[in-house]
């Protein structure tokens, strides 16, 4: 028995079956129930506890359908569409899944119906069975008031009019019902009843492509895991095929006989459909885990998932190396991240944005790059940003002929340097839009320098002279190579 406090008062939350017969209901006092029962076992009711069982249970019935989502307080809705075949047809499939439920020490009811809403009324206030279908009214019209799981004062209202089934309330007008008791409850009623329908929300999208394997006794050989999997990713590779695709994310699900289910993910920079490269990232990834993968008493199912797929392209073998090469790099870039974690491995991305301080930032390595994103030199022309940038600019000491000239030389870290050549100014606002420090940063012209000694440099000068400072300062900002 489970107990929570409730207006400073211990209160039953949960019973077994036992204490149901014993006489005592859920909402009874501690002290009542002590009274009839002395030696009753008592714990504290732990909410979140049993939401975290509940999700480990729905990640288990995922072996059974990818439609499984969370029905408050205790109980799962499985959509079996499409899915019943595989175990022999919908009442194998109930027997089924409350099998391997019990294996796990649960007890449960179970109702398949046409509807989400008028499965859930079965299970919990009428038979155990399967209705056949478009006949889920002839079973959901006996079941009494309280299927409706309407407000209290809802359903004690219905009870003192005379409505004590389902079928009773369906007989009368809908305007004056829904006139009386508002909307909701006559939605929810119809919905029982089977006259509209309510697909559930899964917890997880669907993948997009899926394919599994079941054994009839659980697999236990860890050391020939690859050979499972090799024909499984091979066809979930030939699927892929022939829609044009390739893969992107991959996603392999281990359903263990003890309801554990270990899952493994990866990524690739690019869509693929290589096998044995799909492979060899499987081996990296399971080798990288801190919790080996562990069969326990065996796996009854090896699912593996497409996550997320792009089109893919027949591409044509070149005599030129420079697709090979890109090749390799990707390759290594997805072993990398399969070893060390995707958020380990990063990359530069260029931004659309004058501001030279937010043109790149880091990425994962392993999203996809736009193509021409960089900004090339003219053929023959120096770059107009070095690649090396100082954070925060380092402050110079500079003499010009003008103000708003260029330097003429300028002394930096204690050395100074006579300038040769300068281009510029290339004039930088910045972007005041996106918050208040950059509405407050003043305005910079850049330069382009190169010493006598052939060293080049770029700088600024912050501020323009009299409208928004009386001294600009001046600034390296990098150096070129």
């Amino acid at each position: 028995m489970l107990v929570k406090k409730e207006r400073s008062a211990l209160r039953i939350d949960a019973l077994d079956r036992k204490a149901i017969t014993l006489g005592l209901t859920p909402g009874m006092t501690l002290a009542d129930a002590r009274a009839r029962a002395p030696r009753i076992a008592v714990a504290q009711a732990d909410p979140d506890a049993d939401a975290r069982l509940m999700l480990r249970l729905a990640a288990f019935c995922e072996q059974f359908t990818p439609f499984v989502a969370l029905d408050p307080p205790c109980g799962l809705m499985l959509d079996a569409t499409g899915c019943a075949h595989l175990f022999g047809g919908e009442a194998a499939m109930r027997t089924c899944i409350l099998q391997a439920m019990a294996r796990l020490s649960f007890t449960g009811r179970a109702a398949v119906a046409g509807t989400p809403d008028a499965a859930r009324a079965l299970a919990r206030f009428g038979q155990e069975i399967v209705t056949p279908p478009g006949e889920d009214e002839i079973f959901t019209r006996p079941l009494a008031i309280a299927a409706l799981e309407a407000p209290k004062e809802t359903s004690v209202a219905l009870t003192r009019a005379g409505l004590t089934t389902l079928g009773d309330l369906a007989d009368r007008s809908s305007a004056a019902l829904t006139a009386r008791f508002g909307d909701e409850t006559m939605r929810r009623l119809t919905r029982i009843l089977g006259r509209e329908d309510a697909r559930i929300t899964p917890l997880r999208p669907l993948p997009d492509c899926m394919v599994e394997r079941r054994f009839a006794e659980p697999f236990l050989d860890l050391s020939t895991i690859e050979n499972v999997l090799r024909p499984l990713i091979a066809e979930a590779m030939g699927i892929l095929e022939r829609r044009g695709e390739g893969g992107r994310a991959f996603e392999a699900r281990f359903f263990r006989t003890d309801g554990a289910v270990a899952v493994l993910r990866f990524e690739t920079g690019a869509p693929s459909r290589d096998v044995e490269a799909l492979l060899r990232l499987f081996r990296l990834k399971a080798e990288s885990l801190a919790d080996p993968l562990d069969p326990g008493f065996g796996f009854d199912v090896i699912r593996f998932c497409v996550l997320n797929a792009e089109t893919l392209a027949q591409s044509q073998i070149g005599f030129e190396r420079q697709g090979a090469q890109e090749g390799d790099v990707a390759d290594l870039v997805d072993r990398l991240a399969a070893r060390f974690g995707r958020e380990r491995v990063l990359r530069f991305a260029a931004h659309e944005t004058h501001d030279p301080v937010r043109a790149a930032s880091y990425v994962y390595a392993a999203s996809p790059s736009k193509p021409n994103s960089w900004e090339k030199p003219e053929p023959g022309e120096p770059p107009l940003r070095p690649l090396f940038l100082f954070d925060p600019p380092q402050p110079i000491e500079t003499m010009a002929q003008t103000p708003d000239g260029p330097p003429m030389h300028f002394k930096w870290r204690r050395v100074r340097h006579l300038i040769a050549r300068a281009e510029g100014p290339e004039r930088i606002a910045p972007e005041w839009w996106r918050n208040a420090v950059g509405r407050d940063r003043r305005t910079r012209d850049y330069y382009r320098l190169e010493d006598r000694e052939g060293r080049r440099f770029w700088v600024f000068r912050e501020g323009l002279y009299d409208s928004e400072t009386a001294a600009p300062r001046w600034f390296l900002h990098g150096l070129f190579a």
